[in-house]
């Protein structure tokens, strides 16, 4: 009996540390709320975060290699879309938008080629705080100058809220067909993994302590 009150009280608090994560499961054309997994790649780590730098998993998150059954949605250039969640990111740290051209279909692409942030939201500074960007749902623009094509889109949460301990990656990527854009080189790229390193100033910060300006890891955000 002891040994079955001591399983429940265990798998209680494994659900309920589970609870407090969250994952970008969806993902729509201007401000609907899309419906899970349709244009998202299906992890197989539930809403568990990634934390080795080295792995490539950072890419689209564990399971999330290649496209699978996940169809591609087609935006022109320029359009809005949204990422949705199955709960709102519950961790502080910033949220960044990445894309990265598929040589072929984005259904079939790893991730293995160059990547590009096309947005962050970080920390907003005033009255000695810093507020953070934390939803459940996360916005943004194809733009209107990238090459027509087959791409994958990824959203990141890194969450730096416990510091001292190995800050987590909540990653999703959607696969898009880019219509109507331009013939523009988007600059600058990085590899994933390779993109973000132990020793980046944003990876380390302590937000508890002293915490007043702030760096998103990664490449800067390229603009049109």
């Amino acid at each position: 009996m002891k040994g079955f009150i001591k399983a429940t009280i265990a798998a209680a608090l494994t659900a309920q540390s589970v609870s407090g994560h969250y994952i970008f499961q969806a993902l729509s054309k201007g401000t609907a709320k899309g419906t899970p997994y349709e244009f998202v790649r299906r992890n197989t780590n539930n809403n568990s975060p990634v934390t080795d730098l080295s792995s490539n998993d950072l890419r689209c998150n564990v399971g999330g290699a290649t496209g699978g059954s996940t169809s591609t949605l087609a935006l022109n250039a320029g359009d809005q879309f949204t990422f949705s969640l199955d709960q709102a990111v519950y961790h502080q740290g910033p949220v960044s938008l990445y894309m990265s051209k598929a040589p072929d279909t984005a259904a079939s692409y790893d991730g293995s080629g160059d990547w590009f942030k096309i947005y962050d939201w970080g920390p907003k500074f005033g009255n000695g705080q810093a507020q953070w960007t934390m939803t459940g749902t996360y916005s943004g623009n194809i733009p209107k100058c990238i090459p027509d094509g087959e791409y994958l889109l990824r959203i990141q949460s890194l969450a730096i809220h416990n510091p001292g301990a190995t800050p987590q990656w909540y990653i999703s990527c959607g696969q898009i067909k880019v219509s109507g854009g331009g013939n523009t080189t988007p600059s600058p790229t990085a590899k994933i993994p390779g993109a973000f390193k132990a020793t980046d100033p944003g990876y380390t910060a302590n937000i508890y302590s002293n915490f007043n300006s702030y760096t998103v890891p990664g490449p800067s955000v390229f603009a049109c």
